[in-house]
């Protein structure tokens, strides 16, 4: 399993969430490329070699030509140090500075930002992505403005490179195939912070609305270490923060443009879950004794598996006072536990679940689909401790053919097995 592990030490936004992908997937020459994708010829995705604190690092940025004609807007801080230092540099998302020469068109509708996606020559699923970020940003403003989603404008959210920042990251994690998320608590920062609508507490209300059921602390530095786009993207990768043993693969590095003592860095790592202790689930079970089966049937199985449950299987069993019962019991990962529980609680008559942890160990596996004598079939790949693979027959693919060809299934299946192993 592909796990991406979250360390936000120094908090997140878009620009650091787009930089540490651009180098787990070495995809800066694509990023590049990106506005063109998205039909925005003014765009410019710059990368900069930075260092912060000691660690080299590449900074991607997005400059809005159109915007800026030759002229950047600045903003003024101060570094709490101890030298006390001021810096002058490009401003943040939600530091944005309404200077002479700086366009206001950047107030978007969410239909507008949907739009240029869409019409984008994305995938199906990266362009997914960006819009489910972006609708879980505009719940989060509309909730706090009190504004209808399809109403709010996206202030500095809705500007080019904040676009970018977040359709650049969905098409990085739609290169990465990512299976599950982890997290270390998040660094938010603190005081104030100047936006459209004033002076606002840091974390920012979108951002903090965001942040709902999400460990977080304030940090020693002074300013917005999370920024809302951040905060979007950490809740569609919804991370779990109790963090497994993991085999760690490949770390990227994700810039701010601030400078701290420490490194003012995102840093991700793709991980694996593979060892040889196997994968660490739970055993969900329950004991039914007074339940029509009906109502165990296909709907229930079927979101009992959209609720989290990676496998399940019914045993029969005789209870107290000799009761015939089905015992039910599924296998869940960690972060699901709770949602398979309240599944259970909810749509059984059980009264208990009862779980407990447990280690599995699976084989890799991969579904192909394979030319035959009687049409394409689909396959399951599966590679054996050995190094050696087995090829299996899916059944839902077999049954189609068989009764296309107007044959058993067994019949069907002997002679696909025979193929596939000549």
């Amino acid at each position: 399993m592909i796990v991406l592990k979250i360390e936000a030490f120094s908090g997140l936004s878009g620009d650091m969430f787009l930089g540490a992908l651009a180098e787990l997937t070495d995809a800066y020459d694509e990023l590049q490329r990106l506005p063109g994708l998205l039909n925005l010829d003014s765009v410019e995705v710059k990368i900069t070699k930075v260092e912060k604190a000691g660690i080299s690092c590449k900074h991607v940025k997005i400059l809005d030509h159109n915007i800026y004609e030759g002229h950047e807007p600045k903003h003024v801080f101060t570094i709490p140090n101890e030298h006390s230092v001021k810096v002058t540099e490009i401003t943040n998302r939600t530091h944005h500075d309404h200077s002479k020469g700086h366009s206001h068109s950047h107030h978007r509708h969410l239909k507008d930002i949907i739009k240029i996606i869409d019409e984008g020559d994305l995938t199906d699923n990266a362009k997914n992505i960006a819009k489910e970020i972006f609708v879980l940003l505009g719940k989060a403003e509309s909730k706090v403005h009190g504004v209808d989603i399809n109403k709010i404008h996206f202030h500095e959210v809705g500007a080019i490179d904040s676009i970018l920042d977040i359709v650049g990251s969905a098409f990085l994690l739609d290169k990465l195939g990512i299976e599950k998320s982890v997290s270390t608590p998040i660094c938010t920062g603190h005081g104030f912070v100047m936006a459209d609508h004033g002076r606002m507490p840091i974390p920012a209300p979108a951002t903090k609305e965001l942040l709902i059921d999400v460990p977080t602390y304030t940090g020693k530095e002074k300013g917005e270490m999370t920024t809302p786009t951040g905060a979007a993207i950490l809740k569609y990768l919804n991370p779990s923060f109790d963090i497994p043993v993991l085999i760690e693969k490949k770390i990227g590095h994700g810039p701010g443009e601030k400078n701290f003592e420490h490194p003012n860095v995102l840093r991700l790592t793709i991980c694996d879950t593979s060892s040889e202790k196997g994968e660490e689930v739970y055993m969900v079970e329950t004991n039914i004794d007074d339940m029509s089966s009906e109502l165990l049937g296909c709907d229930f199985q079927e979101r009992l598996m959209n609720a989290g449950a990676l496998d399940f299987y019914y045993s029969q069993i005789i209870m107290k006072k000799g009761r015939p019962g089905i015992l039910i019991s599924a296998f869940v990962a960690k972060d699901k536990l709770q949602d398979v529980t309240n599944y259970l609680l909810e749509n059984t008559t059980t009264i208990g679940v009862r779980s407990y942890p447990a280690s599995r160990k699976t084989l890799k596996r991969e579904l192909k689909t394979m030319k035959t004598s009687v049409g394409e079939i689909d396959v399951k790949v599966v590679k054996l401790p050995s190094g050696k693979k087995r090829t299996t027959i899916e059944y839902e693919s077999c049954r189609k053919v068989a009764s296309e060809q107007n044959r058993s299934i067994s019949e069907m299946y002997a002679l696909l097995s025979k193929e596939l192993n000549s």
